[in-house]
């Protein structure tokens, strides 16, 4: 005579959804806080000097690179002095009283002085004065 599984005791396996909906859905959290925790560079690749008070920031800023040859990018195109004293003119026209014109200045630690100061003088003169020289963490 055949006994029914039930009776033995014997359970029919069974794939559980709800942990694995769980595992998917803790997955997804984490990998939009960490999309959300990334700073966003929209800098050419130099060579940043080192200091210990570095700060990461999130915010969205204008973002000006000089490499070690003196050439001047404005988030990834090179422009002349000229052209980034007129966009830097514009920009600082579009100034309200809840958006400041913020530049991010990315130097290489080769870069001589000198060539540093023109283009903080450029920055000076179009009348922005919040700029942040970028560096690198220690290691």
């Amino acid at each position: 005579m055949k006994v029914p599984s039930s009776r033995l005791g014997i359970k029919k396996t069974r794939i559980e959804m709800l942990p694995l909906i769980d595992v998917v859905f803790l997955l997804l959290v984490f990998f939009i806080y960490a999309m959300l925790s990334m700073a966003v560079h929209r800098s050419l690749p130099v060579s940043l000097p080192v200091s210990s008070a570095t700060e990461i920031r999130t915010e969205v800023n204008l973002t000006i690179t000089v490499n070690d040859n003196g050439e001047i990018f404005l988030d990834n195109t090179s422009v002349s002095q000229e052209e980034l004293q007129t966009f830097l003119l514009k920009e600082k026209q579009k100034e309200t009283d809840n958006k400041s014109v913020q530049v991010d200045l990315f130097a290489d630690k080769a870069l001589s002085y000198q060539e540093l100061y023109r283009v903080l003088d450029i920055i000076r003169t179009a009348g922005i004065s919040n700029v942040s020289l970028q560096a690198d963490i220690p290691k």
